[in-house]
């Protein structure tokens, strides 16, 4: 039987993500922002071959990027949050500032570049789940 002491040195470590900038550790800011492939040639970008990539677009309406997401991470040195687009292979990170291309494909997430001719009002109202928004509107007795 293992000791408690070498039980606890089982404990996973901090992920491998590092400022592009700065080479020093970022914090994350965030959940993990799942991606999807809605069309056969964003497969094809990723290995797949057409053949394959048009099956599973027909099959499925999206299919799940796996070892890709969204996520904000804080770097000390740059005093910012910034969004980036993650790629796992291994234990090895690559990563890349989230383009406008990619926030399409991402499920859940709040689209930093919204339409700037929606009011605050109807963009809450948008983004409310459950419907819960009586707090929004004032009654007079």
């Amino acid at each position: 039987m293992k000791r408690r002491c070498d039980r606890n040195r089982n404990r996973s470590k901090r992920r491998g993500i590092y400022c592009p900038l700065h080479s020093c550790y970022m914090d994350s800011m965030s959940q993990k922002y799942s991606l999807f492939a809605e069309r056969a040639g964003q497969l094809q970008e990723r290995g797949i071959r057409r053949k394959e990539a048009l099956m599973l677009v027909a099959a499925k309406t999206a299919v799940p990027l796996e070892g890709e997401w969204l996520e904000a991470f804080w770097c000390e040195d740059c005093q910012a949050t910034k969004w980036y687009h993650i790629r796992k292979s291994e234990s090895v990170y690559q990563l890349s500032l989230a383009s406008a291309e990619l926030w399409q494909q991402a499920t859940g997430v709040i689209n930093p570049h919204r339409n700037p001719s929606v009011g605050e009002f109807t963009f809450r109202q948008s983004q409310v789940i459950g419907g819960n928004t009586i707090k929004d509107f004032w009654v007079i007795n």
